[in-house]
């Protein structure tokens, strides 16, 4: 499970035989959020993260978006 980004004590995580849409998985706390990489980063789900580290994470995720989808090709080629 490649780490591709690290922020505020949570690991943004994508993992090699994961599912289209292309997304990341949030870890650290007390839980896990899972979105869809774009802009915006939509949620998919989340458990037991407060509304503030969702709201952090989204605005990274954002922001690290063209990063993000690289590493997600490069972990996953181009298969669709």
């Amino acid at each position: 499970m490649p780490t591709v980004l690290r922020f505020a004590g949570f690991r943004v995580v994508i993992y090699p035989n994961d599912h289209h849409p292309a997304h990341v998985h949030v870890i650290g706390g007390d839980g896990e959020a899972v979105f869809v990489i774009g802009k915006p980063a939509r949620l998919i789900r989340s458990t037991g993260l407060s509304a503030r580290d969702i709201t952090t994470a989204q605005d990274v995720i954002e922001k690290n978006a063209e990063k993000l989808i690289q590493e997600w090709s490069a972990i996953h080629g181009n298969r669709n």
